[in-house]
């Protein structure tokens, strides 16, 4: 319960702060969190194995996320959320595109420069 607070308080954090610098992405970030919620206790709590609902939301993330707008606000989401947890485990965090076989143009880091996602 206490991780579904977080990704509340998180969620309503990113659409605060990441609202008005862009405006012209279609994307928000309760949108791109819904996606990779099935994530959390894999990046941030310890959980074993990946789940694979969580590779379907970084896949259907991916497949939305097409325009440059886009992609540099899901890259502005995740990098917000990244910095929300502080329990989470940078080496996953990175390396969760290609553990779903998906490729990204951007490290899901908390330093990521979003400004040149392309």
């Amino acid at each position: 319960m206490a991780g579904l607070v977080k990704l509340a308080c998180l969620v309503l954090a990113c659409m605060i702060v990441a609202g008005p610098i862009t405006s012209n992405a279609a994307l928000s970030c309760g949108t791109v969190s819904s996606y990779v919620a099935p994530c959390i206790g894999y990046l941030a709590q310890g959980a074993p194995a990946l789940p694979r609902a969580c590779c379907s939301g970084v896949t259907s993330l991916n497949n939305v996320a097409r325009t440059t707008p886009d992609r540099q606000q899901a890259c502005r989401c995740l990098v917000g959320a990244a910095n929300a947890f502080p329990t989470l485990n940078a080496a996953r965090a990175a390396g969760l595109p290609a553990a779903c076989g998906v490729n990204i143009p951007y490290k899901i880091s908390k330093s990521t420069n979003c400004n040149s996602v392309k």
